[in-house]
């Protein structure tokens, strides 16, 4: 079977890649479902680009996620933050979500609802309060209403949010080895003392649960597990929902039918978002993957303990899966799109965020019927990283410009 010997360099297609890089994944997608490539950071690792490859790959047990077992752990990643169940394998993972899962249920999401719809209509008060009617919509509303909701349902105090911010950023799209490595420790070290503290003094938050919770064997999470299962609640259950909300509104304001249609029939909103997700969904490509031995995908071989980047975002603009597919379209039937994974791995967390831009994105368009982008999309600029996908801000405005 062939092996293909080409790296493709995504930093060399600069930052036209980091804005949109759907037009390059698309030509990657006709040419194969997997290549070999280097990253902007200059790793080397291969892409899986395809929608039944993505699919495949995401439920198949030969590519793990434990950096461990393949000894690719760096200074950064061997930290207690990364002791969690996103980098494991069974049967720890196994172990690790069934323990988290008794917690964190559909059932109390649900009743997050009320906490959520409040912290909405509080932070909308505030924004249209601006007297200009001008605002960046992840400053005013996309980041601080999941950040307070995860903060308040994990039991972070409210003053130390900023920083976890910083840290989190810093994390999740570093900006150089030093200031990653040095994140990372500060967030560790914040956790510990986070959980030592609930333990002296638990309340009615989910960390608090976590520290008591058990199985039936009497099973409980290590320290540095529930630092790790912290971290991971914490960052996933923010980074992700901040970008689906801005580039779920980003969607609507570039496409006026679009956004008429929702505004005319409200009952469409559920299923805009899950189009949302599929069209411009917050993760571009699923954390690391390697290699237990050689797997072939569409004729290529990919050799045993190589990193393996899914891509999620090319994944759910595929064509041989959705018809139309570069099209934004929130009547389409947008099942089967793979912004929350697929497989064991599936994000715990899809609830939560599906609830949170559900009650934003309606509110906000029920209170500001002339919501407009206040900037020319070109000049918007965009996460750098493969991971999260998004804008730093979303310039917007409210009130009808003067004819």
């Amino acid at each position: 079977m062939p092996e293909t010997s080409e790296v493709i360099d995504l930093g060399a297609y600069g930052p036209d890649f980091i804005s949109d890089p759907y037009p390059y994944y698309a030509k990657l997608r006709a040419q194969g479902p997997v290549h070999r490539a280097r990253t902007p950071e200059g790793q080397e690792v291969w892409l899986v680009v395809g929608h039944e490859a993505v699919r495949g790959v995401l439920s198949d047990s030969r590519f793990g996620k434990d950096w461990r077992a393949v000894g690719l752990v760096s200074e950064t990643e061997d930290s207690p933050l990364f002791t969690n169940m996103l980098d494991t394998d069974p049967p720890h993972h196994t172990r690790l979500r069934k323990l988290v899962a008794k917690e964190f249920t559909s059932r109390r999401v649900e009743a997050l609802r009320p906490r959520v719809q409040r912290i909405t209509d509080e932070l909308l008060d505030a924004m249209l309060a601006t007297p200009d009617g001008r605002a960046d919509l992840v400053d005013a509303l996309a980041f601080p209403l999941p950040m307070t909701v995860i903060c308040e349902l994990i039991g972070v105090p409210a003053m130390d949010r900023d920083a976890f911010r910083a840290w989190s950023h810093e994390i999740i799209a570093p900006t150089g080895p030093e200031a990653a490595l040095s994140a990372t420790q500060a967030m560790a070290e914040y956790l510990i003392g986070l959980i030592e503290h609930k333990r002296s003094a638990p309340g009615d938050d989910l960390l608090s649960a976590l520290i008591r919770t058990s199985d039936e064997d009497g099973d409980r999470l290590s320290r540095d597990e529930l630092v790790g299962m912290a971290f991971l609640l914490l960052v996933a259950g923010h980074e992700t929902t901040v970008s689906l909300i801005s580039n779920g509104v980003h969607a609507l304001l570039e496409h006026p039918a679009q956004l008429a249609a929702l505004r005319a029939d409200g009952s469409l909103l559920n299923n805009a978002v899950e189009e949302m997700l599929r069209y411009d969904g917050p993760v571009e490509t699923a954390t690391w993957r390697f290699t237990s031995e050689p797997v072939e995908i569409g004729g290529t071989v990919i050799p045993a303990r190589n990193p393996v980047l899914v891509v999620l975002a090319s994944a759910s603009r595929d064509p041989e899966r959705f018809a139309d597919a570069d099209d934004f379209d929130i009547t389409r039937e947008p099942r089967g799109h793979v912004a929350f994974g697929h497989g064991i791995h599936f994000c715990l967390g899809a609830p939560l965020a599906r609830l949170e831009a559900r009650i934003a994105i309606g509110a906000l368009l029920d209170r500001c019927p002339d919501l407009a982008l206040d900037c020319d999309p070109k000049a918007l600029t965009w996460r750098s990283g493969l991971l999260i996908r998004g804008a730093e801000r979303l310039p917007i405005r409210w009130k009808s410009e003067p004819r």
